[in-house]
Protein backbone atom coordinates (compact mmCIF):
# COMPACT_ATOMS: atom_id res chain seq x y z
CA UNK A 1 0.00 0.00 0.00
CA UNK A 2 1.17 3.60 -0.51
CA UNK A 3 2.79 5.51 2.41
CA UNK A 4 0.81 8.50 2.44
CA UNK A 5 2.45 12.14 3.89
CA UNK A 6 -0.14 14.92 4.18
CA UNK A 7 2.00 18.13 3.43
CA UNK A 8 1.81 20.41 6.23
CA UNK A 9 2.60 23.46 3.36
CA UNK A 10 -1.05 23.50 3.21
CA UNK A 11 -2.18 23.08 6.84
CA UNK A 12 -4.19 25.73 8.48
CA UNK A 13 -0.87 27.20 10.77
CA UNK A 14 -4.18 29.02 12.58
CA UNK A 15 -5.17 26.41 14.00
CA UNK A 16 -2.31 23.87 13.96
CA UNK A 17 -2.81 21.76 16.65
CA UNK A 18 -6.17 20.63 15.44
CA UNK A 19 -4.65 19.42 12.28
CA UNK A 20 -1.93 17.43 13.64
CA UNK A 21 -4.64 16.17 15.82
CA UNK A 22 -6.30 15.15 12.73
CA UNK A 23 -3.33 13.81 10.96
CA UNK A 24 -2.26 11.60 13.98
CA UNK A 25 -6.24 10.17 14.22
CA UNK A 26 -5.97 9.21 10.45
CA UNK A 27 -4.06 6.63 8.26
CA UNK A 28 -1.70 8.98 7.62
CA UNK A 29 2.08 7.20 8.35
CA UNK A 30 4.11 10.53 7.89
CA UNK A 31 4.10 13.99 8.50
CA UNK A 32 5.68 16.02 5.25
CA UNK A 33 7.03 18.97 6.37
CA UNK A 34 8.50 21.43 3.72
CA UNK A 35 10.73 24.12 4.63
CA UNK A 36 11.34 27.14 2.13
CA UNK A 37 14.22 29.85 2.54
CA UNK A 38 12.77 32.19 0.01
CA UNK A 39 16.42 31.72 -1.98
CA UNK A 40 16.16 28.28 -3.51
CA UNK A 41 12.52 28.92 -4.34
CA UNK A 42 10.28 31.95 -4.21
CA UNK A 43 8.50 31.26 -1.16
CA UNK A 44 9.63 31.19 2.83
CA UNK A 45 7.68 28.66 5.32
CA UNK A 46 8.81 27.53 8.48
CA UNK A 47 12.42 26.56 10.44
CA UNK A 48 13.01 23.98 13.42
CA UNK A 49 10.98 25.99 15.53
CA UNK A 50 7.83 25.02 14.15
CA UNK A 51 8.79 21.20 13.44
CA UNK A 52 9.80 21.06 16.78
CA UNK A 53 6.57 21.85 18.10
CA UNK A 54 4.68 19.54 14.84
CA UNK A 55 7.22 16.82 16.81
CA UNK A 56 5.85 16.73 20.10
CA UNK A 57 2.47 16.37 18.64
CA UNK A 58 3.44 13.08 17.28
CA UNK A 59 4.57 9.86 17.30
CA UNK A 60 4.36 9.65 13.38
CA UNK A 61 7.60 10.03 11.17
CA UNK A 62 8.26 13.41 10.48
CA UNK A 63 9.46 13.77 6.79
CA UNK A 64 11.28 17.15 6.16
CA UNK A 65 11.87 18.59 3.04
CA UNK A 66 14.82 20.99 2.81
CA UNK A 67 14.49 23.24 0.02
CA UNK A 68 17.12 25.75 1.05
CA UNK A 69 20.21 26.68 -0.13
CA UNK A 70 23.59 25.14 2.00
CA UNK A 71 21.58 22.67 4.20
CA UNK A 72 24.64 21.36 5.77
CA UNK A 73 24.27 24.35 8.05
CA UNK A 74 21.45 23.55 9.49
CA UNK A 75 21.14 19.70 9.47
CA UNK A 76 22.03 19.69 13.15
CA UNK A 77 19.33 21.71 13.77
CA UNK A 78 16.85 19.92 12.34
CA UNK A 79 17.98 16.61 13.58
CA UNK A 80 17.18 19.01 17.20
CA UNK A 81 13.95 19.49 16.22
CA UNK A 82 12.94 15.79 15.24
CA UNK A 83 12.90 14.93 12.07
CA UNK A 84 13.42 11.62 11.23
CA UNK A 85 13.98 11.79 7.61
CA UNK A 86 15.60 14.78 6.46
CA UNK A 87 15.83 15.59 2.45
CA UNK A 88 18.10 17.84 0.25
CA UNK A 89 18.08 19.11 -2.66
CA UNK A 90 20.74 17.84 -5.81
CA UNK A 91 20.57 21.25 -7.08
CA UNK A 92 21.50 22.46 -3.72
CA UNK A 93 24.47 20.21 -2.84
CA UNK A 94 28.00 21.51 -4.41
CA UNK A 95 29.60 17.94 -2.53
CA UNK A 96 25.80 15.92 -2.22
CA UNK A 97 27.80 12.52 -0.58
CA UNK A 98 29.03 14.59 1.93
CA UNK A 99 25.46 15.63 2.64
CA UNK A 100 24.30 12.92 2.34
CA UNK A 101 26.41 11.07 5.43
CA UNK A 102 26.13 13.96 7.51
CA UNK A 103 22.29 13.16 7.88
CA UNK A 104 23.37 9.94 8.38
CA UNK A 105 25.85 10.47 10.46
CA UNK A 106 23.27 12.28 13.07
CA UNK A 107 20.93 8.92 13.09
CA UNK A 108 18.48 10.39 10.26
CA UNK A 109 17.23 8.86 7.12
CA UNK A 110 18.60 10.57 4.20
CA UNK A 111 17.12 11.92 0.80
CA UNK A 112 17.81 13.34 -2.20
CA UNK A 113 14.70 15.69 -4.15
CA UNK A 114 15.47 16.23 -7.68
CA UNK A 115 13.44 18.85 -9.58
CA UNK A 116 11.77 18.58 -12.84
CA UNK A 117 14.45 19.64 -15.29
CA UNK A 118 16.66 17.12 -13.25
CA UNK A 119 17.19 13.35 -14.70
CA UNK A 120 17.21 10.85 -12.24
CA UNK A 121 20.56 9.56 -13.60
CA UNK A 122 22.46 12.03 -11.29
CA UNK A 123 22.18 9.98 -8.45
CA UNK A 124 23.89 6.81 -9.47
CA UNK A 125 27.20 7.34 -8.06
CA UNK A 126 24.87 7.80 -4.37
CA UNK A 127 21.49 5.99 -4.70
CA UNK A 128 23.11 3.19 -2.52
CA UNK A 129 23.51 5.36 0.32
CA UNK A 130 20.02 6.87 -0.16
CA UNK A 131 17.16 5.58 1.87
CA UNK A 132 14.95 8.16 -0.08
CA UNK A 133 14.56 9.51 -3.57
CA UNK A 134 11.92 12.75 -3.60
CA UNK A 135 10.87 13.68 -6.99
CA UNK A 136 9.18 16.56 -7.27
CA UNK A 137 6.20 16.59 -9.67
CA UNK A 138 5.62 20.23 -9.98
CA UNK A 139 8.53 23.20 -9.73
CA UNK A 140 9.29 23.48 -5.85
CA UNK A 141 7.88 26.89 -4.15
CA UNK A 142 4.56 26.28 -3.87
CA UNK A 143 1.25 24.20 -3.63
CA UNK A 144 -1.81 23.94 -5.41
CA UNK A 145 0.14 23.27 -8.68
CA UNK A 146 -0.82 20.60 -11.35
CA UNK A 147 1.52 17.44 -11.84
CA UNK A 148 3.69 17.46 -14.48
CA UNK A 149 3.46 14.16 -16.30
CA UNK A 150 7.06 13.66 -17.52
CA UNK A 151 7.11 12.50 -13.69
CA UNK A 152 5.82 9.21 -14.81
CA UNK A 153 8.52 8.37 -16.79
CA UNK A 154 11.04 9.50 -14.18
CA UNK A 155 9.61 7.09 -11.51
CA UNK A 156 10.11 4.38 -13.59
CA UNK A 157 13.54 5.02 -14.64
CA UNK A 158 14.17 5.19 -10.90
CA UNK A 159 12.75 1.97 -10.11
CA UNK A 160 14.20 0.11 -12.32
CA UNK A 161 17.40 1.73 -11.02
CA UNK A 162 16.31 0.66 -7.68
CA UNK A 163 15.37 -2.42 -8.16
CA UNK A 164 18.70 -3.66 -10.59
CA UNK A 165 20.70 -2.98 -7.47
CA UNK A 166 18.24 -4.76 -5.12
CA UNK A 167 18.10 -1.40 -2.79
CA UNK A 168 14.76 -1.15 -0.70
CA UNK A 169 15.44 3.09 -1.11
CA UNK A 170 12.34 4.64 -1.30
CA UNK A 171 10.63 6.49 -4.10
CA UNK A 172 8.07 9.71 -3.08
CA UNK A 173 6.49 11.95 -5.15
CA UNK A 174 5.12 15.58 -4.03
CA UNK A 175 3.16 17.91 -6.25
CA UNK A 176 -0.38 17.75 -7.44
CA UNK A 177 -0.93 14.29 -6.21
CA UNK A 178 -4.21 14.04 -6.65
CA UNK A 179 -6.98 10.55 -6.07
CA UNK A 180 -7.73 10.45 -10.05
CA UNK A 181 -3.75 9.94 -10.49
CA UNK A 182 -2.40 8.44 -7.68
CA UNK A 183 -3.65 4.89 -8.96
CA UNK A 184 -0.85 5.89 -11.94
CA UNK A 185 1.47 7.29 -10.04
CA UNK A 186 1.69 4.34 -7.69
CA UNK A 187 2.15 1.49 -10.70
CA UNK A 188 4.56 3.53 -11.70
CA UNK A 189 6.70 2.40 -8.83
CA UNK A 190 6.68 5.04 -6.33
CA UNK A 191 6.29 4.48 -2.84
CA UNK A 192 5.23 7.17 -0.87
CA UNK A 193 2.68 10.08 -1.45
CA UNK A 194 2.71 13.69 -0.76
CA UNK A 195 -0.67 15.23 -0.65
CA UNK A 196 -1.43 18.86 0.49
CA UNK A 197 -4.39 20.56 -0.97
CA UNK A 198 -6.00 17.21 -1.93
CA UNK A 199 -6.06 16.38 1.73
CA UNK A 200 -5.91 19.68 3.71
CA UNK A 201 -8.83 21.06 1.31
CA UNK A 202 -10.78 18.03 1.09
CA UNK A 203 -14.46 17.84 3.14
CA UNK A 204 -13.31 15.09 4.83
CA UNK A 205 -10.15 14.72 5.14
CA UNK A 206 -9.57 11.81 7.22
CA UNK A 207 -11.81 9.74 4.46
CA UNK A 208 -9.49 11.22 1.86
CA UNK A 209 -6.18 10.06 3.64
CA UNK A 210 -7.65 6.35 4.01
CA UNK A 211 -8.33 6.24 -0.06
CA UNK A 212 -4.90 7.61 -0.74
CA UNK A 213 -3.35 4.56 1.77
CA UNK A 214 -5.62 1.69 -0.47
CA UNK A 215 -4.30 2.52 -3.39
CA UNK A 216 -1.12 0.00 -4.54
CA UNK A 217 1.35 -0.85 -6.36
Amino acid sequence: MAIVAPSFLSANFLNLEADCKMINESEADWFHLDVMDGRFVPNITFGPMIIEFIRKTTAKVCDVHLMIVEPEKYVEDFKKAGADILTVHEECCVHLHRNIQQIKSLGMQAGVALNPHTPVESLKEVLDDLDLVLIMSVNPGFGGQKFIPNTLNKIRTLRRMIDERGLSTKIEIDGGVTLDNAPVIMKAGADVLVAGNTVFKSKDPKDTIAQLKKITR
